[in-house]
């Protein structure tokens, strides 16, 4: 197909790919609006995803949650795989759309590309994809839409080693760590077959090794011997576990490095490292997507996800240079997350004090000092010193704010150092500025070893006696010697001898025994920068060869100087991105935003940022602290829970009877039914109040039939899930007793008309299906259900890092946990008191412990976790369920009338986890006379 069939010019690259993203960006988000699930045109597990996704989203308690840029991505990957084929032609142009986009520049492959933007988070979204297509493959077998075999490849071995969390059995799985995939379905995950690895993989290698002189004997006069693997070999050595599999999904990380080269394309006439850097692309992207596509012929690819913050051809491709690829379906660009506050904000310069300049001379550093750069002559290096001046001048001005950052964060207790990154063209201006920055030694003529002194103090590698320091300041990054092999230091690597020693022994778990190379070294101090206990914790300043390796995931980085030309918006991201990682992403508790967090940049030129200059001090970082159980010392304090999911009712008889004695009132007000009064007026004329009176002449029988009818379809089903007709009349009775006795109240113009409102109905009902008993004066009929893969829950588990500044330590003999997390200063108070009551044996928070409530907010399942557990002195196993309130809504009332009626009441049935209690404190100014009394209530006892 002729791409300008498609809507592309492929004469002069026109592609109108922003205007095809819009257009499906429109689709998605009319799809997304359906209220209904049944009308979303996807599979059962599918919506099942969708609907967990979302729910997760817009849970204000889940530590990390998805961003909106997430799902929209994952979202328009389902709906162009599993909706849009069922729109007929308006779906069908979408796919011929990429089709044609593909036939140019990857004639055998369907490729699809989700640009994020750096700190987005592709590697959630990989893990979204990879959920979707596994659990869908999993339970339809023989579809040809689905697969679970995935080939995930990256642009080196540091992405490699990041992407493990892809991965369902590792220990830190995204898919169990950020919740991305329910519990019950964990076990059909692990029938997901992944491969990671680089792209360099895929290049043949040698069967045997053989020297120049045995190869040319072992030949004579015939033919040249084979001894390169073939395609399939490689294959096997590459991916074993995909072979047979049927069709895989590839997924591509930093996927701007694949691509077909342009036939017969009019090259731009390149220079220097200009067009090394094309022909190293060009060879990069040769080898990644050769692959590929032999594991097309072999195996079967059905779909090419590829992700990248910068999906754009790179030089040497024969496209132009930053074209946005053509198969783009979701962007979610650098300035979309600049502007949602994902990412750091950058500032760049904007105003100078050189008269008659057009622009701040910091905005395009290299324009101006290029060519000024000393240059490498035969048999010498080039003297640091003779740098040139704007560009001392430029380091003096950004080191200065980077040392104030660096004693705020030294004030503040942060315990790792800001990041300051240099970005250079070279390796010979890269050592020149390392040099320069951080001091070097010299030969002088004599023979004798002179250290210089470097010019920024906190980046110096040489005290200043002249020793070199035992752990470096600065180090030297070359991302081509970091993916191939290289060497270091000698002396860095003598100065962290027992850290190397434990990278050897973590790397020989993951089946990686053999000796390091000085390389593997390299990658580990690059990828523990910011990380405290690891080889890169200390490291202040990255000087940086071409770029950085890409998935770098350091968030400590503040300061970025580029020395290089960035003359495309490519470069420029890919580089800025290096910084834009958040410190934290803990919401201000008065604004519900993240904090404004800062990136300083000179030497960037491709971008502008329309703000104008202002002064603002250096942020405070957050500091991060591990939360964990102290074991095996405090195993004596662990508190274990069940973790319901749900309840059912053992109806013993056919008879129903409740116990409303100690329900709370359901209180129908405007905000929950929205206006009952509406005051309607045009430009003239009299105006007219609409009311809901109408509905009050509905009779008290009808309203409570109705909720019974619907209380015994969605409650009261026998085991064959058919409706117990006959224990409709008993449950209208019910319904009558409870309007009855006055446990409805409306306000606000509201009527009691309105239960018959499906969503409010669902509540009511559950609420009294909480209150049946099995005969006047007994107990409750509810049962919980528990996980059945994991039905205990424990203080033992807990184990997270968070940077969230308030926080209570516990007593040591109170708490089987270091740190009590919460969130008010009410909570600090409520802590110490739990602590000096004599009846408490132990006590945790409920933050990332795993309690979880189950109950319903119109018809919709939701979660509840409480506040506190208090393990209590008592002859049998004792726990108190404590829930903290200052303002109490609606959404409280049904949460707490849950835990009384449903939750406690159903636990202390299955009798395997001690006895329960459940209280709610509201005067939060005092707690003590209400935990008192608590305590006192569960423990039998009568106060004084």
């Amino acid at each position: 197909m002729e791409l300008s069939a498609a809507g592309l010019t492929g004469q002069d690259m026109a592609y109108n790919v922003t205007e095809f993203v819009n257009e499906m960006r429109s689709q998605v988000d009319a799809w997304r609006q359906l209220p209904n699930p049944n009308d979303w045109q996807v599979s059962p597990i599918t919506q099942r995803l969708l609907q967990h996704w979302r729910a997760i989203q817009k849970d204000e308690t889940q530590v990390i949650r998805p961003f909106f840029c997430q799902l929209e991505a994952v979202e328009t990957a389902i709906w162009m795989t599993e909706v849009a084929p069922k729109m007929g032609e308006r779906g069908r142009r979408v796919r011929r759309r990429l089709e044609a986009a593909n036939a140019e520049a990857n004639p055998d492959l369907f490729r699809v590309a989700m640009k994020l933007a750096t700190g987005a988070g592709k590697t959630t979204v990989m893990a979204m994809l990879i959920a979707w297509q596994t659990l869908n493959s999993v339970r339809s077998p023989n579809s040809k839409t689905f697969s679970r075999g995935f080939l995930i490849v990256t642009p080196g071995i540091t992405i490699r080693d990041r992407l493990r969390v892809l991965m369902p059995n590792d220990a830190d799985s995204y898919y169990q760590k950020l919740n991305l995939v329910p519990g019950d379905l964990m076990p059909d995950m692990q029938r997901a077959k992944i491969v990671l690895t680089n792209y360099h993989a895929f290049k043949l290698r040698e069967r045997v090794q053989l020297a120049k002189g045995t190869r040319s004997a072992l030949e004579g006069h015939g033919e040249a011997l084979t001894t390169l693997e073939s395609e399939g070999q490689m294959l096997q050595r590459v991916m074993p576990e995909l072979m047979g599999l049927g069709r895989i999904n590839v997924i591509n990380d930093e996927a701007h490095h694949c691509y077909r080269e342009r036939p017969n394309a009019d090259a731009p006439k390149l220079t220097g490292d200009a067009r090394k850097e094309a022909e190293e692309n060009a060879e990069a992207a040769r080898l990644w997507i050769s692959g590929i596509e032999a594991a097309k012929r072999k195996l079967g690819v059905q779909i090419v996800y590829d992700l990248s913050a910068t999906p754009f051809f790179l030089s040497g491709s024969g496209w132009v240079e930053g074209t946005l690829f053509p198969w783009v379906i979701s962007d979610f660009s650098l300035m979309d997350a600049i502007e949602c506050g994902i990412v750091k904000l950058p500032r760049v310069p904007v105003a100078d004090n050189l008269p008659g300049e057009p622009e701040p001379l910091y905005r395009k550093l290299w324009e101006a000092i290029g060519k000024k750069m000393p240059k490498k002559s035969r048999g010498a290096k080039p003297d640091p010193q003779s740098l040139p001046i704007p560009l001392k001048t430029a380091i003096d001005a950004l080191y200065g704010h980077y040392e104030k950052t660096f004693k705020l964060w030294e004030a503040e207790g942060v315990g790792i150092p800001p990041v300051f990154i240099v970005v250079c063209n070279n390796t010979t201006n890269s050592e020149l500025l390392r040099d320069y920055i951080a001091g070097y030694e010299r030969e002088n003529a004599d023979g004798t070893i002179e250290t210089i002194k470097g010019k920024c103090d906190l980046f110096a590698n040489f005290s200043s006696d002249g020793d070199r320091l035992p752990r470096p300041r600065t180090v030297l990054i070359d991302s081509a010697t970091l993916e191939a092999g290289g060497d270091v230091d000698k002396a860095f690597r003598d100065a962290h001898a027992e850290e190397i020693e434990a990278f050897r022994r973590e790397q020989a778990e993951r089946n990686r025994a053999d000796d390091l190379s000085d390389a593997d070294i390299l990658r580990e101090v690059m990828n523990t920068v910011g990380k405290k206990g690891r080889l890169g914790e200390q490291v202040r300043c990255v000087v940086s060869v071409s770029m950085l390796t890409e998935g770098w995931d350091a968030n400590n980085v503040t300061h970025i100087l580029g020395l290089r030309a960035f003359g495309t918006q490519l470069i420029c991201e890919q580089v800025i991105g290096r910084a834009l990682r958040r410190l934290s992403y803990d919401a201000d508790p008065d604004t519900g935003l993240f904090r404004t967090e800062y990136a300083d940049i000179m030497g960037i030129d491709g971008l502008n940022f329309s703000g104008q200059p202002t002064i603002a001090p250096p942020q405070p970082p957050r500091d991060v602290i591990n939360v964990r159980a102290v074991s095996p010392e405090r195993d004596h304090l662990e508190i274990t829970f069940p973790r319901v999911t749900g309840y059912v009712a053992d109806l013993p008889s056919d008879s129903l009877d409740v116990d409303f004695s100690g329900m709370e009132r359901y209180v129908l007000t405007p905000e929950k039914t929205s206006a009952a009064e509406v005051t309607m007026q045009g430009i003239v004329g009299e105006s007219e109040k609409l009311t809901l009176d109408y509905l009050r002449t509905t009779r008290q029988s009808t309203i409570a039939y109705h909720v019974a009818k619907h209380m015994v379809f969605e409650k009261l089903r026998d085991a064959n899930q058919r409706p117990r007709m006959h224990l409709i009349p008993a449950a209208k009775r019910i319904v009558n007793q409870w309007l009855s006795e006055g446990h409805l109240q409306c306000t606000g113009g509201t009527v009691p008309a309105q239960l018959l409102y499906r969503e409010i109905a669902d509540e009511v009902c559950d609420l009294i299906f909480g209150a049946l008993i099995d005969k006047p004066g007994g107990d409750s009929v509810l049962r919980a259900v528990l996980d059945p893969y994991n039905p205990t829950g424990s203080t033992l588990g807990v184990n997270f890092n968070t940077s969230k500044a308030t926080r209570y330590q516990p007593r040591p003999d109170k708490s089987h946990l270091n740190w009590i997390i919460t969130d008010s200063d009410w909570e600090d108070k409520l802590a110490a008191s739990i602590e000096d009551h004599p009846a408490v044996l132990s006590y945790a928070k409920n933050h990332n412990l795993g309690l979880e409530v189950p109950y319903l907010v119109e018809g919709e399942p939701r979660h509840y976790r409480p506040d506190f557990l208090i393990r209590l002195d008592a002859s049998e196993p004792t726990t108190l369920v404590i829930e903290v309130k200052g303002y109490r809504g609606h959404d409280a009332m049904l949460k707490a009338e849950t835990m009384r009626a449903k939750w406690i009441p159903a636990v202390n049935r299955l009798g395997t986890y001690g006895r329960w209690g459940f209280a709610e404190l509201r005067e939060v100014h005092e707690f003590g006379p209400a935990l008192d009394a608590a305590i006192d209530e569960m423990l039998g006892r009568v106060p004084a």
